[in-house]
């Protein structure tokens, strides 16, 4: 129970790495699979900003 009623409530997690499969459906196995692709798609997509960002700071300080 939350101390006060406007704090956030925190989100349950979608899947936990080494979570047991067994009880779960098709379904929420395919759900699962989207959302760690989603997931994975903006991991990388925030990799490949990083890696712009350092590859400008070392052409500008390569001078």
């Amino acid at each position: 129970m939350a101390l006060f009623e406007d704090e956030p409530k925190k989100k349950r997690a979608v899947h936990e790495i080494g979570q047991d499969l067994a009880t779960l459906s098709v379904g929420e196995l395919d759900e699962r699979i989207a959302e760690l692709r989603a997931e994975i798609a903006r991991l990388e997509e925030e990799r490949g900003a990083k890696g712009a960002t350092r590859s400008a700071a070392d052409a500008l300080f390569r001078r």
